[in-house]
């Protein structure tokens, strides 16, 4: 049992208050995943950084977690500038890094130079957090409630198939701007791992969501649209779940073919919201004129920015 949240602002104003309005829907969802918490928030598209120098059309950002390692963080500036422009937000144990250096050098040079690194997502909007422990403690710890962007996800996990590590919390995430949560279980992600893996698809835990995730983002680096890799992982991912994706410009949901695993959704002229309960949803401003409602099986909804 874990608990899945979600939040897309339709109305600009509200974007300075997305962190403030998902807090109380994920600690609403705490009891249902004691173990770790996450977030992924995804901001607009990166604006010109003329005074620091970074190029805004070939920038990425790197959320990284730093865990209970000591880093100089002036020093780890000053040795990345030797590849590239880059500017550091630190944020509890983990740094949001913003560089126009080519991702794949960054990545190889973090792994040479700086290998108690984490990096747990790349794009040019989403930032992430996520860690192991009460999901109040980690909410209060990143400052969840301080986040602003244009649509988020969220999640609490009670393991029940992988360790309690930070690398096993969710979102999960692939490739650029992608990721994934997942309140479930798959009875075939070694399958999936065995099919994916002779592509180069590289795996950094045994968790069943990472084979979903991993599959799902490389339905679309194949071509595929989010709505059809959604489709053709109906055929392919085996299980109970309800996911909750999130990309650049969009927000979506699925439930397998018998829908077990919970999902209310409220949606408003002002915001469309996600959890597995309402209770979570019930702080929601106008919660009282929403429309609410619980997905159908194997029924794809995917909300735009």
């Amino acid at each position: 049992m874990c608990g899945i949240v979600g939040l897309l602002v339709k109305e600009p104003e509200l974007r300075e208050s997305l962190g403030a309005l998902v807090v109380p829907m994920l600690l609403g969802m705490s009891d249902r995943g004691p173990d770790s918490a996450g977030l992924a928030v995804f901001t607009e598209l990166l604006e010109n950084c003329n005074s620091t120098g970074v190029v805004p059309s070939i920038t990425r950002k790197y959320s990284l977690y730093i865990g209970q390692h000591q880093i100089d963080w002036t020093e780890f500036t000053h040795n990345l500038q030797q590849i590239g422009n880059a500017i550091i937000k630190e944020n509890g144990n983990h740094a949001i890094v913003v560089s126009d250096c080519e991702p794949n050098l960054l990545k190889q040079w973090i792994k040479q130079h700086y290998p108690q690194l984490h990096i747990l997502s790349t794009g040019q909007t989403i930032d992430l957090y996520k860690d192991a422990g009460n999901p109040a403690e980690i909410i209060d710890r990143y400052q969840f409630g301080l986040l602003t962007g244009t649509h988020l996800v969220g999640h609490t996990r009670m393991a029940t198939e992988s360790a309690v590590t930070p690398a096993h919390a969710h979102p999960f995430t692939a490739g650029e701007d992608f990721c994934l949560v997942h309140n479930g279980a798959l009875s075939n992600p070694y399958s999936i791992r065995r099919q994916l893996e002779p592509q180069g698809i590289q795996f950094e835990t045994d968790n069943d969501t990472e084979a979903a995730c991993r599959f799902l983002e490389w339905r679309m680096r194949e071509g595929d649209d989010l709505e059809t890799a959604l489709q053709t992982g109906f055929e392919a991912l085996d299980g109970f779940y309800t996911f909750l994706i999130g990309t650049k410009d969009k927000l979506a949901l699925v439930r397998d073919a018998f829908a077990c695993k919970p999902a209310i959704v409220a949606e408003t002229d002002d915001y469309v919201a996600i959890s597995s309960e309402f209770r979570s949803l019930a702080h929601l401003p106008n919660i009282k004129h929403a429309r609410i409602y619980e997905p159908a099986p194997e029924e794809i909804h995917v909300w735009m920015v």
